[in-house]
């Protein structure tokens, strides 16, 4: 990425990061961590419907159509929308950590437009942890897996208790959420940022 922040650079007693013995398999789709989620959820109209898989070591994939709701400029996505799929797509990676995270930093470049109705393809992976903080880094292709650049990140996630939800959410939502009786799903829903 070019000049990311001394911020997203992980000190010299980071460790690479370990893949959790619970980890879903590679390959295997991750849903969403909870459906009013607007980056994943099934229930947001206009949200990204983003889709990830686990990947191989601590690495996903995800993928999302760029709708017309997501607009920026006429004919091209929102800047803002596609920081949001590099956001999910990163915290999407604390399932295979088996942590609760949260976005304490997220640094983007835009490399080219994409426009509507492109299907952009991301590859993200934790390239180290530091106690609490979790490092990782992100790449939005269009055309395929394969194809040019449009956009990058690097991120820097850092780990909370369930707590932290709990004391900051809305709290009907929470109980929404603490009430699910698929206990994976209950679980899901705290997994990644607010």
């Amino acid at each position: 990425m070019s000049g990311t922040s001394p911020a997203l650079q992980p000190p010299d007693d980071a460790v690479k990061p370990v893949r959790h013995p619970d980890a879903p398999a590679p390959g295997e789709l991750l849903g969403a961590h909870y459906e009013q989620c607007f980056g994943c959820g099934g229930e947001q109209q206009h949200g990204l419907h983003l889709q990830a898989r686990a990947g191989t070591g601590v690495t996903v994939t995800a993928e999302f159509t760029v709708q017309p709701a997501h607009q920026g400029a006429p004919g091209l996505a929102h800047g803002g929308v596609l920081a949001t799929a590099l956001d999910e797509t990163l915290g999407s990676l604390n399932w295979l950590l088996r942590t609760i995270a949260v976005t304490g930093r997220l640094e983007t470049d835009f490399v080219r437009p994409v426009p509507v109705g492109t299907t952009l393809h991301l590859e993200a992976e934790v390239t180290a942890v530091a106690g609490r903080k979790i490092y990782s880094t992100a790449t939005g292709r269009i055309g395929g897996p394969e194809g040019p650049v449009a956009v990058r990140a690097d991120a820097l996630f850092v780990e909370v208790a369930v707590e932290h939800f709990v004391r900051n959410g809305r709290e009907e939502e929470i109980q929404a959420a603490m009430s699910d009786p698929d206990q994976i799903r209950r679980a899901r829903a705290f997994e990644v940022n607010p």
